[in-house]
């Protein structure tokens, strides 16, 4: 059966879902997108990624067509008409199509908002209990990562050469130091039992679920630095993992090809995404 997809304001088949070839999203990468993860058939840390599209849509200047609450409605309106279990939501907002190519905001064109949903199986992935191993590449995105742009072209570049030497994820570096991933925020665990993962900034995503495991971490009462780390840092540290909506906490267990300790999801990256399952399912909505 063809999936329903949204599309302006309509539920549609998936194959017949259109936006013009003027849109802006299309022309200009001008737009902004959200992936929420459905657990169970409920929204996970929904409230979260929400915030962030009122974020990065103001940070743009870019009006939402929708309220967040009708946004919310139509997201849960998709898992119901696709009978989704596991999986997710994407949603994308751009800033329409005009009748030309002109780079300067369009005056009266109403917003794109379109979503979509896709099956995974988050919790029963074989990944989470293997391991990923990444790659390192150069970041060569621009200057404001924390806006969740659709503008994509560098990630896609790094997973493409992640996917080409057979890994999980690419680690960006910048200045000698770990960004995050290309779809993903990136964690070390330290030989002295300190989680570090790269703080907030312009140079990076803020993650939703890196957001949600430092908060679980913190409430442990265990050590938490924000700040940057090296690749060699990351390859003496006792455990090395990712997070994001689409993989929840995943272990990484090789840097370029060498073994991040014995090579296997450590104890703190199995513990925590069991914390993180345990959250999700007790906030679902």
């Amino acid at each position: 059966m063809d999936q329903i997809a949204y599309v302006n304001g309509s539920f549609v088949p998936m194959s017949e879902a259109k936006v013009s070839i003027l849109d802006r999203g299309f022309l200009f990468a001008d737009g902004i997108y959200e992936v929420a993860a459905v657990l169970e058939g409920k929204l996970i840390d929904n409230a979260s990624h929400l915030a962030r599209l009122e974020r990065s849509v103001g940070e743009i200047a870019l009006a939402l067509p929708e309220t967040i609450d009708r946004i919310q409605e139509i997201q849960k309106e998709l898992i119901a008409r696709n009978n989704l279990v596991n999986g997710m939501v994407y949603l994308e907002v751009t800033r329409g199509a005009d009748s030309g190519r002109d780079f300067a905001f369009p005056k009266g064109v109403k917003p794109t908002l379109v979503m979509f949903t896709s099956v995974k199986d988050i919790i029963n992935a074989p990944s989470a209990k293997t391991g990923i191993g990444v790659i390192t590449v150069p970041d060569i995105r621009w200057a404001r990562r924390d806006i969740k742009s659709v503008a994509l072209l560098a990630q896609v570049l790094a997973k493409q050469a992640a996917a080409e030497a057979g890994a999980g994820e690419a680690w960006m570096i910048e200045d000698g130091k770990i960004t995050e991933g290309g779809s993903s925020s990136a964690f070390i665990l330290t030989q002295d039992d300190v989680l570090v993962t790269r703080q907030n900034s312009s140079t990076i995503l803020p993650g939703c679920t890196r957001r949600a495991v430092v908060a679980l971490a913190e409430e442990r009462q265990l050590r938490v630095e924000e700040r940057p780390f090296t690749v060699e840092e990351a390859l003496k540290a006792k455990e090395a993992f990712i997070t994001s909506a689409t993989v929840f906490v995943q272990g990484v267990v090789t840097i370029d090809g060498k073994a991040v300790a014995n090579g296997k999801p450590g104890p703190m990256t199995d513990r925590l995404r069991e914390i993180y399952v345990d959250f999700a399912r007790a906030t679902a909505q």
